[in-house]
């Protein structure tokens, strides 16, 4: 598949004429919706979930289908049997993609700050999409998208979050409110200056593609 990273959280998953979007919210580029077949969101944060602009794609496109926790779908009224709930555990196809759904919660903030609903994606058993959470799969990831800056995490979190889900890459993401010192100190820790994670780490700026797999 060919990954494309948009603003932020963002993600465009394409193959065989297919496009499946992560997380299209108010920090992400609007042609990261172009021919998107289906989305899947994480959680309701304004940076994930841009609600005028899903239900404008779905205008445009009456075959859109949105995948999401229980909280945005409800967010989604009047879309029908477009918008489908799943939570951890579950499993679906989108767009052609098999997916499947892990972790509950949102990484906590601080105790005085309520903490809403968050699920990861597992694509193709291949690249995993944790959201705002420090999930780790119970299985192989090929390609970790990793929440690399947020007030919910540390760098040393980060650190251990890569050694323990053991992904063969990790790919930057979640990384739009952090400049270029701030970018350029987490690509050391992470990288060639750190202790070690075990994995190869890139960071994508808007509009770098990879192939996975």
């Amino acid at each position: 598949m060919l990954l494309t990273k948009f603003g932020h959280a963002c993600v465009r998953m394409e193959r065989d004429g297919r496009r499946l979007v992560v997380d299209p919210g108010g920090l992400t580029e609007a042609q990261a919706l172009d021919g998107a077949d289906a989305v899947l969101v994480t959680h309701e944060h304004f940076d994930h979930f841009d609600e005028a602009v899903l239900r404008e794609a779905a205008l445009r496109n009456p075959a859109l289908r949105i995948w999401t926790n229980s909280s945005v779908a409800g967010q989604l009224d009047g879309l029908g049997a477009r918008v489908t709930a799943v939570g951890e555990g579950e499993s679906f196809t989108a767009a052609g993609f098999d997916v499947q759904v892990y972790g509950t919660w949102h990484a906590p903030i601080h105790p005085d700050v309520p903490r809403v609903g968050n699920i990861g994606f597992l694509v193709d058993d291949a690249l995993f999409h944790p959201g705002d959470a420090l999930t780790v799969p119970d299985t192989t990831v090929d390609t970790l998208l990793l929440p690399v800056h947020g007030p919910w995490s540390t760098t040393g979190q980060l650190i251990d979050y890569v050694r323990a889900v053991a992904p063969r890459q990790a790919c930057a993401i979640h990384d739009g409110a952090l400049n270029d010192v701030g970018g350029a100190m987490i690509r050391g820790f992470l990288g060639y200056k750190g202790p070690g994670t075990g994995a190869p780490y890139r960071h994508l700026t808007a509009g770098t593609s990879l192939t996975i797999g």
